[in-house]
């Protein structure tokens, strides 16, 4: 620590001006000069508390965590009562990867020291939050909110995180409570929209989407990328969001994991991490692939971001991979380094943006090759992602400007299907609280993918065909109520809402798509595995093609059935379609015939074919890095 000045020969009021400035060069920006002013401070009295809270805040800035832990430790060993040393101390710990309990501790003694540290509070939210410990983050964050109930942080991440606990109206009240204490706060009013979404309360709709976007082109923080596939039909405004919301939050290490090694395993070492190696619609899509791999010419790591829910899907997926790694703990630096100890050669995020993803552990650079694949439908416009998984149709070549990965085209659908799965025979509709009779409409997509333009057509749809009802998976008592409002403001009497309940057994699932007569998409973010679901189950689909990678799938779907024709380019074809079908009953039964052919003729119900393919476009991933590497030797 130097040799300290004698206290008696210490000119207080001196030391107090150096501090002064020293903070005022800090505030200006004048990194450099504050330093020095403060490790003149620190020079005079050795662990001086300010002073070293201030030297370490600096080395973190710099991404010196060693640097800061150092500041910590000095300024505890000559205070044990200054909050913010204990704020640093987590911090520094944080930043190297340390163990998530060791930063909740030391953010926890700061708080004990100053019950009204709010950053203390929040931090260890976030930290909790990332190990999947939400209901102790989210107490955190109420913590900090009991505090003050108007800051910021701590309302948006509460807001968060009671999305995930399927609290909306409590969420929708935390988003609302942020934009009144700051109206342009970061992604702050995309949030609120999109959680309004999830209950289908469209009050303000159009106004707040046009706020949204208009702000997104202009290149703003206005919605997070997931929340943009709901809101827009436009790829254009996709990457937009896309690429600030990772250029903000994930950003790509200066220290990049991997730097140009060259591995030498016999078998490609492929690894996928996902939160959703579970009961998920990921986990059903990928767990006939992972077992369909070919082991000889891969080994197969599943980085497991996600929870132990003890389900068929998850046991599947402990015996479908080589090693089975549970993450849930550990932090983006933790895991990113075992993959890179792990000498991962293909690295293929499941997740992108969605819920408990890490795209963080991807920024790190772990491995030479890193595919973004499947469950995120768009780019992640991160210079560290090098590849997309796609097809023709949902990525055509004149929107590939739209992606900051390079394109990578499967022969059939990008999406697959677990061709092990057999569908049962048909319930009856008495089981289901359905008409013995009339014509049912099927739309079971998630409540957040119903726009006002689309459920005003599915309103007009019951209304021309008599008798018939609407199908809905709708399963939140808001969004049920605010549906049926809206039927009736439409002139439909809400009976002709029936709202389908969940089903513990995927067969049970596929079998009740057997009485539906016909599934009408959303737009313009379509069924995805709901539509390769009532495929599979031989129910007919109508959906709408859109202008972006959300409102492609199930036109790319239809495609590989041979039902192109029911793919149609505008909303106004798609409502005068699924009209027609539905008052054509030999028509649609022509559909149905053709696509229970389709069952065992067409690609995308072969996951064994799929496999292929999907190997074949990893071989040329590996292949051209190793040239690429070699080049470089």
């Amino acid at each position: 620590m130097g040799n300290a000045v004698p206290e008696a020969e210490i000119d207080f009021e001196a030391l107090q001006k150096t501090l002064i400035a020293a903070i005022s060069a800090q505030q200006a920006g004048d990194e450099a000069g504050a330093e020095a002013l403060f490790r003149q401070v620190n020079q005079t009295v050795p662990g001086h508390p300010a002073a070293a809270y201030s030297l370490g805040v600096i080395a973190l800035r710099r991404g010196d965590s060693d640097a800061a832990r150092y500041w910590a430790k000095t300024g505890l060993e000559a205070t044990t009562s200054y909050a913010p040393l204990y704020f640093l101390a987590g911090a520094a710990v944080r930043a190297a990867g340390g163990d998530a309990d060791v930063v909740v501790q030391f953010y926890d003694r700061a708080v004990a020291l100053q019950p009204d540290y709010l950053e203390a509070h929040v931090n260890a939210g976030v930290v909790l939050r990332d190990s999947l410990r939400h209901r102790d983050a989210l107490e955190r964050f109420q913590r900090a909110l009991a505090v003050n109930p108007r800051y910021p942080t701590a309302l948006v991440n509460a807001g968060i995180l009671l999305t995930e606990f399927k609290r909306n109206e409590q969420a929708i009240e935390m988003f609302a409570r942020l934009l009144e204490v700051d109206p342009d706060y970061e992604y702050g009013l995309g949030l609120l929209l999109f959680e309004k979404m999830h209950i289908c309360d469209w009050t303000d709709y159009e106004p707040m989407k046009a706020r949204v976007l208009a702000a997104n082109r202009e290149g703003k923080r206005s919605c997070k990328s997931l929340s943009m596939m709901a809101f827009s039909d436009d790829y254009r405004d996709h990457q937009r969001a896309a690429q600030t919301f990772a250029e903000h939050l994930y950003g790509p290490s200066d220290k990049p994991l991997w730097r140009g090694e060259r591995y030498r395993h016999e078998r490609i070492r492929l690894a996928y991490i996902s939160p959703d190696l579970r009961e998920h619609p990921v986990g059903h899509l990928i767990a006939g692939v992972i077992e369909h791999h070919d082991r000889t010419r891969f080994e197969l790591i599943a980085i497991s971001l996600g929870i132990e829910d003890q389900s068929r899907i998850r046991a599947r997926m402990r015996a479908g991979f080589d090693r089975f790694i549970d993450v849930q703990r550990l932090n983006a630096v933790q895991i990113a380094r075992l993959i890179r100890e792990l000498e991962v050669d293909i690295l293929v995020d499941l997740g992108a943006f969605t819920a408990d993803s890490r795209p963080d552990v991807l920024g790190q650079r772990p491995a030479p090759v890193q595919v973004n694949y499947l469950g995120y439908c768009g780019t992640m416009g991160a210079s560290y992602m090098d590849y997309l998984i796609a097809d023709r149709q949902v990525v055509p070549p004149e929107h590939w400007g739209g992606y900051q990965e390079k394109i990578v085209y499967l022969p059939d659908s990008y999406l697959p299907t677990d061709g092990s799965i057999a569908v049962p025979p048909a319930p009856t509709r008495g089981q289901h609280e359905l008409p013995e009779t009339g014509f049912v409409f099927c739309a079971f997509n998630h409540d957040f993918k119903i726009s006002p333009d689309i459920f005003a057509i599915w309103m007009r749809l019951l209304q021309r065909t008599p008798g018939s009802v609407l199908w809905l998976m709708s399963r939140h008592p808001l969004s049920q109520r605010n549906l049926c409002a809206y039927a009736q403001a439409h002139g439909v009497d809400p009976a002709r809402l029936v709202f389908a309940k969940r089903l513990p057994k995927v067969e049970d699932h596929l079998a009740r798509y057997r009485i539906a007569d016909l599934f009408l998409d959303t737009f313009p973010y379509n069924a995805h595995t709901t539509a390769a679901d009532a495929l599979m189950a031989g129910c007919p689909l109508v959906t709408c093609m859109g202008n972006a990678f959300p409102a492609r799938v199930a036109g790319s779907l239809l495609h590989q059935v041979g039902l192109p024709e029911l793919a149609t380019r505008s909303l106004g074809e798609y409502e005068e379609l699924a009209g027609a079908l539905a008052a054509d009953a030999p028509r649609l039964a022509g559909i149905r015939t053709r696509l229970e052919a389709a069952r065992s003729t067409s690609p995308l119900f072969d996951t064994a074919r799929y496999c292929r393919n999907l190997e074949a476009a990893y071989f040329a991933m590996w292949r051209k890095q190793e040239l690429t590497v070699a080049d470089a030797l």
